[in-house]
């Protein structure tokens, strides 16, 4: 079973993923897409691993998804991956997106499209449970900047093609889950 959780900057997604994570009665392995590049990101990813059981196991896969869920996915573990929002980011500015987008040329970056095609491709195939947490960017005004815009766009695309591929679906706003799609 797949599922997607997403919701703005702390609408309680994560929180909400880890109960569900943890009413699984699976073995859980959490998949990490952060990267600690700068102190403020150092303390987000201490204050996620303080919430989280000292059972669950770790993956760190900031680029590489779908390879990780494929190496790691078994019919008795669930694995919660926080977040796609950070991967994408990863995605553009280690590929040439955030360069093509900075000077106007059309994006055309290959890992981007070939890691997203690749994770659309594998979750439907994946045994177990996968709980995937996501951010919602397209409620505010279109970015300023031409690499805050594609960043935008592109997560809109990811969510709608991960939303198609999971039977699970659930909006988090204010602490509060909406089911979209069960």
């Amino acid at each position: 079973m797949r599922e997607l959780i997403f919701g703005g900057a702390r609408s309680g997604k994560s929180a909400l993923a880890e109960q569900r994570a943890l009413g699984s009665g699976l073995r859980v392995i959490y998949v990490a897409t952060a990267q600690a590049l700068d102190g403020e990101m150092q303390r987000r990813i201490a204050h996620h691993q303080a919430r989280r059981p000292a059972s669950w196991g770790l993956v760190e896969s900031p680029l590489a998804l779908a390879s990780a869920l494929r190496q790691h996915a078994a019919p008795d573990v669930c694995l919660l991956v926080d977040c796609l929002t950070l991967w994408l980011t990863n995605l553009i500015l280690t590929g040439e997106a955030a360069r093509q987008a900075e000077v106007g040329q059309a994006v055309d970056c290959r890992l981007l499209r070939d890691e997203a095609q690749a994770l659309i491709e594998a979750l439907p195939q994946l045994p177990g449970r996968i709980i995937l947490v996501s951010n919602e960017v397209g409620w505010g005004i279109v970015p300023m900047d031409p690499v805050s815009r594609l960043f935008a766009d592109e997560q809109g695309r990811l969510n709608q093609r991960v939303a198609a591929v999971c039977e699970i679906v659930t909006l988090v706003a204010g602490g509060l889950p909406l089911a979209l799609k069960q």
